[in-house]
């Protein structure tokens, strides 16, 4: 709860309330700029020394006609002097560019919150679009919230007046002005977003200056206006000591497939085509040719999947990412990289399907694709990562599994994860693990090398085309064990089957056993995957607070699962397994380990909110 101090000497300030956390949303058309606004004000919070946590939502139409509720962009930052972990259940303050971002993100907008209105964007063409029969500024809907309808379009155009802009140039500076207006109200540092416009903009002062003024007077609008009577003040958190970046998930994932090819001592190569929400991977991979990285755009998902192959046949650290309607098209190439038993990675930024379906949004519906989507028995290890930040470590963690044991590898992340972002200590060299690969230089059998010879975890060698005396076959046909020679035989079929699936399931004795969040028994185990973490452990620890017999139990290795959950699992009395589908890992539990597990499930585009977890488990005890 916020405390009203007294005011500042300074006759012309305004009272301030101290706050733990608060929650910001900017929303408005695409072209508006809400995603530039809101990455500016989760930065300029995170150089403040808060634990931030964001959720950009994007439009799933490229280019939707303006003011139509298909068209509107919004960008969700939650920022704390406390550790954080979801990007808010309400919003506190709702800054809202035309109608239709009004009317599609109110809901949202807790009782007595600040609500920011465009108010020249509020004419009879904007309000019928958005489906407005009266004006919500006048018409009294609005009285529950902290309502300030402003000038923006008009005043950015003073602001801005004399630099020789279009009026079209002039209305994109309204980001910056609306932005301003949000700093001041935050009492957030305006130096931060100014470099960005001199690095940004540089070459063209015109529109620095203009976005500079629109930045500027947005901000002394609030400190001027009387109707806007008080100043929110958010303190640091106290996070462990290092040296933090604000990171979004694609790019920790990116930074996370560098480490390992450093690590590892191999060269990056991806071969991808463009998809949402994965492309930023081959974006950002694709700026760093100077850490020896080959990035490859391919005309189609089979054809980067494929060249993924063959960079690890050559030996090279071989990654391929898409999202799930990709993946499907990947499956007979992953398929070959299991037969072949090569090490590389698939990555799936997961979207709400099924199809095109939900492109922008963020769904967790492809467990049983990853788990079983492959023709005959095809087993494949099967990791994800928890939040944006954990993207690196995730990462690096599933291609140390493809080398130790001579497979591919996927990595499931989605598009919560990949376009939110939160503070990111940049660990140390020597905290970073290195990933040890041999490529034999001899045979290992006489004279003769035999490509399918195993070690203790049934991993084959890894033999570099080109080696003297390396020469070996290997392809999609049955292989003989040992030799590799093609095999027709069924018992030599049902052997390589048998020993593939063997060799997935002794990945389990090379990862650690499962961790709780809370006591090791009691009345309900909260199991969750992937984004979900951060709406789960909130609310667990809600719970735990509240003195209920309630722990969290995340999972990172869906495939295989750590060697001691079943033991966790019938530890408690009840479960629960919160999934953005229609119950996939609870599926796999209940035929896993025959417990009995009470689903929640959402399949709407949107993460879950604490409260939604919270009454789930609330009703759950009483039952």
């Amino acid at each position: 709860m916020a405390t009203i101090t007294a005011p500042n000497p300074s006759p012309t300030s305004k009272p301030i309330a101290k706050l733990e956390d608060a929650t910001v949303r900017f929303c408005g058309d695409s072209g508006d700029g809400m995603q530039l606004a809101g990455t500016q004000f989760t930065n300029t919070s995170a150089l403040a020394g808060n634990d931030v946590a964001t959720f950009p939502d994007f439009p799933a139409e490229i280019r939707a006609p303006r003011g139509t509720k298909a068209g509107v962009s919004g960008f969700q930052v939650h920022f704390s002097s406390n550790d954080i972990y979801t990007p808010g259940d309400t919003v506190d303050a709702l800054v809202a560019m035309n109608p239709a971002a009004l009317t599609t993100n109110l809901e949202d907008l807790r009782a007595g919150g600040v609500l920011l209105i465009n108010k020249d964007a509020f004419d009879k063409k904007g309000l019928e679009q958005a489906g407005y029969k009266t004006n919500p500024i006048e018409d009294g809907s609005l009285s529950k919230y902290k309502m300030h309808a402003v000038e923006m379009t008009k005043l950015n155009r003073l602001a801005v007046e004399g630099l020789g802009l279009s009026q079209k140039e002039s209305d994109l500076c309204r980001n910056f002005f609306a932005m301003g207006l949000v700093f001041w109200l935050y009492d957030r540092s305006l130096e931060p977003t100014l470099r960005f416009i001199t690095a940004k903009f540089g070459k063209k002062p015109e529109i620095a200056e203009a976005n500079t003024r629109a930045l500027k007077a947005g901000y002394h609008y609030g400190e001027t206006v009387e109707a806007i009577n008080t100043q929110y003040q958010v303190a640091p958190a106290k996070l462990t000591p290092g040296k933090y970046r604000n990171i979004m998930g694609n790019t920790a994932l990116a930074y996370g497939l560098l480490t390992a090819a450093r690590q590892s001592n191999k060269r990056l190569f991806l071969g991808a085509y463009p998809i949402t929400p994965a492309s930023d991977i081959l974006h950002e991979l694709s700026n760093h040719k100077n850490f020896d990285v080959l990035t490859f755009q391919a005309e189609d998902e089979i054809a980067a999947v494929t060249s993924t192959v063959g960079a690890s046949f050559a030996g090279e650290m071989a990654v391929t990412a898409s999202s799930g309607p990709g993946i499907a098209l990947k499956a007979e190439a992953m398929g070959l990289a299991v037969m072949t038993e090569l090490p590389m990675l698939v990555i799936n930024v997961q979207r709400g399907g099924p199809s095109t379906g939900l492109p922008t949004k963020t769904e967790q519906a492809d467990l049983f694709q990853a788990m079983y989507g492959r023709n005959g028995e095809c087993p494949m290890p099967v990791l994800a990562a928890s939040s944006p930040a954990d993207c690196f470590f995730a990462v690096q963690e599933a291609w140390r599994i493809a080398v130790r044991f001579m497979t591919p590898v996927i990595l499931l992340t989605d598009g919560y994860i990949a376009n939110g972002s939160e503070p990111w200590r940049i660990p140390e060299l020597s905290e970073l693990p290195k990933i040890e690969i041999t490529h034999p230089t001899e045979p290992n059998n006489g004279d003769a090398f035999l490509p399918y010879a195993r070690n203790e975890r049934l991993a084959r060698p890894w033999a570099v085309p080109g080696t003297p005396g390396l020469m070996h076959r290997i392809g999609g046909l049955e292989k003989q064990d040992g030799t590799g020679n093609v095999s027709y035989d069924p018992l030599n079929h049902e052997h390589m089957v048998r020993t593939r699936a063997k060799k997935v399931a002794l990945v389990a004795d090379d990862i650690p056993l499962q961790k709780l969040d809370g006591k090791e028994s009691g009345d309900l185990l909260v199991v969750s995957w992937g984004g979900t973490y951060g709406a789960c452990a909130t609310a667990v620890h809600k719970m735990q607070n509240a003195g209920k017999s309630v722990s969290h139990c995340h999972l990172r290795y869906l495939n295989p699962l750590p060697k001691n959950l079943g033991q966790i699992l019938k530890s408690f009395k009840k479960i629960l397994v919160p999934e953005l589908n229609m119950g996939q890992l609870r599926t796999i539990l209940r035929a896993e380990y025959l417990i009995d597990a009470a689903g929640h499930n959402k399949i709407q585009g949107k993460p879950f909110s604490v409260g939604e977890i919270v009454d789930k488990i609330e009703s759950l005890l009483k039952s």
